[in-house]
């Protein structure tokens, strides 16, 4: 049960993504991502009412978590604005390579073979990326925005290590903790930072006119594009969170399964973005693709 609920996560992750890349054209990154904190707030509301506060005990990690997240979005969503979709999927598929290193560590999870197949083909795709990206201008090793979207991926292994400690029993080593609890909390934990971070960063420069009298930052600009992101990462992060509190589940091929999600966005990048160089990215994705089906295979 826990893997299928990883995969329909993975399939509303795509459509995040996709979302989030049509909100950043052209647009400021804080104020999108201060509405998708905001609106998430709201859609989840009740449920930080129904499950309450849960004093200090409780809050104390889910603050941590907030932070963490925070910062793996401000990266990824930067690096999200300036590189193409088909490009940011492949890479963020990789992610779970790390959170196996971790899983493995931490948590004592093994792979049986099919998995450990999965892993690796995940890992060729990497490899394959720097290819496709050099055809479009893009030096992996010193484009600053390839950077940050490999610190947000860092960033976010760490974050996912962190959900299965907070999400297992206490009898099984975790914290236990309610996962209704835990996504609305941090989203209004995140929807206040990002506030502040509005208000000092962001609007100081924009009221700041250059010499032409042009803001001193990116304008901020509004699209119906923007709700859609808080809607289907509320929904992906509800039943990720869910999967994860099933004592069987394996965070390493959780967040492996996930990043299943680049189907979606790859499509997205391809017929709504009308990217270029498909060919050579389609043989990336089909090793991420491959991977994933070995890691059905292997968590049957």
């Amino acid at each position: 049960m826990w893997w299928a609920l990883a995969f329909l996560s993975a399939t509303l992750l795509g459509f995040y993504d996709s979302f989030k890349k049509a909100s950043l054209k052209d647009n400021a990154v804080i104020p999108v991502l201060f509405l998708n904190t905001l609106f998430s707030s709201l859609i989840l509301l009740p449920f930080a009412i129904r499950s309450g506060f849960g004093g200090w005990d409780v809050q104390k990690y889910i603050l941590l978590k907030s932070c963490i997240v925070l910062a793996s979005w401000l990266a990824g969503y930067f690096a999200m604005k300036h590189l193409p979709l088909t490009i940011v999927g492949p890479i963020n598929a990789t992610r779970p390579v790390m959170v196996l290193i971790g899983a493995m560590l931490l948590f004592g999870e093994r792979l049986n073979a099919y998995q450990w197949i999965g892993v690796f083909l995940a890992a060729v795709s990497f490899f394959l990326l720097g290819r496709s990206g050099r055809k479009e201008g893009i030096d992996f090793r010193r484009n600053r925005w390839i950077a940050c979207l490999i610190l947000a991926a860092v960033i976010g292994a760490g974050s996912a290590l962190y959900d299965r400690f907070l999400m297992a029993p206490a009898d099984h080593g975790g914290a236990g903790l309610d996962r209704l609890q835990v996504l609305s909390w941090y989203n209004s934990y995140q929807c206040l930072m990002m506030g502040i971070m509005l208000l000092i960063l962001w609007l100081p420069l924009y009221r700041r006119k250059g010499p032409d009298g042009a803001p001193g930052t990116t304008p901020f600009r509004w699209s119906w594009t923007i709700p859609c992101i808080s809607l289907f990462l509320s929904g992906a992060d509800f039943v990720y969170l869910w999967s994860l509190s099933d004592p069987d589940a394996m965070i390493s091929v959780v967040s492996m399964i996930r990043r299943g999600s680049v189907v979606v966005s790859f499509l997205f990048g391809a017929l709504v973005f009308k990217e270029k160089n498909l060919k050579f990215k389609a043989l990336d994705l089909a090793f991420v693709l491959l991977g994933m089906f070995f890691l059905y295979l292997g968590s049957r």
